[in-house]
């Protein structure tokens, strides 16, 4: 972080610019940017976002969001989704996803925008954001998001896998798909022969994350998939899928 240069930090806080890598999204001050971002909020939100600073980024970026939808009125929220800051788009992930008003199918639709969003920090901060209100209902958000391996959007294809991966990064395991990752096949078997190697590296890796504890599942997926679909990238995917197994 001491390698940041000063004068894109302080950008960073100010919200006029994005982050470039995972370490300058670490850097934020979020109490300077909500500062920024909304320089008349509430004293709850400003004391909500105080006490979130010292905690670890993902549980800061839930507080924000959950503070967000709790002390900021809808037409200020919306507006944040358009802000030349990720954090700040980010923090409308986890806003939108504190609303539990919302059902599975709602709450997909309302951050299908994020999950498209041009930065690779924003698009990461969604499938955080909904990842525990999807694995709450594991059958039917799997079943939403079928259609979504058939989006013509690389991002939005990637979501499909990235959001359920069994292990994930930085999130909680999701035990039913340790256990039996065939659960997830119907959002794996679409993209086996994905041509976005963006797609190709999320499938890879739900199943790297499913063959640590079931590999013989995973050996047998992809023998499979070499057999009915002879193609690069399926190639490419089972390859790196199964690059923890001797």
């Amino acid at each position: 972080m001491s390698e940041i240069a000063v004068d894109h930090l302080v950008g960073l806080n100010a919200g006029r610019v994005e982050a470039r890598t995972l370490t300058e999204a670490l850097a934020i001050d979020h109490r300077v940017l909500l500062r920024a971002a909304i320089p008349d909020a509430a004293a709850e939100l400003t004391e909500a976002v105080e006490t979130a600073q010292s905690l670890g980024i993902l549980k800061r970026m839930a507080a924000i969001g959950a503070a967000l939808h709790q002390h900021l009125p809808v037409e200020a929220r919306d507006a944040l989704a358009v802000r030349p800051s990720d954090t700040v788009r980010g923090w409308m992930c986890f806003a939108i996803a504190a609303d539990t008003t919302l059902d599975a199918e709602t709450l997909l639709l309302a951050i299908q925008p994020f999950a498209d969003d041009p930065r690779f920090t924003v698009r990461e901060w969604v499938w955080m954001a909904v990842r525990p209100r999807l694995t709450s209902d594991l059958p039917g958000s799997i079943e939403l998001l079928i259609p979504w391996t058939r989006e013509e959007s690389a991002n939005l294809r990637r979501f499909a896998s990235e959001s359920l991966r069994p292990r994930g990064v930085w999130a909680s395991h999701i035990a039913a798909l340790k256990q039996n990752p065939a659960i997830g096949e119907p959002l794996l078997e679409p993209l086996r022969s994905d041509p976005s190697r963006y797609v190709q590296d999320s499938v890879a890796n739900w199943i790297n994350d499913a063959a640590k504890t079931n590999p013989e599942w995973a050996r047998e997926l992809c023998e499979r998939w070499r057999v009915e679909s002879p193609t690069a990238a399926t190639t490419r995917i089972t390859a790196r899928a199964l690059r923890s197994l001797k």
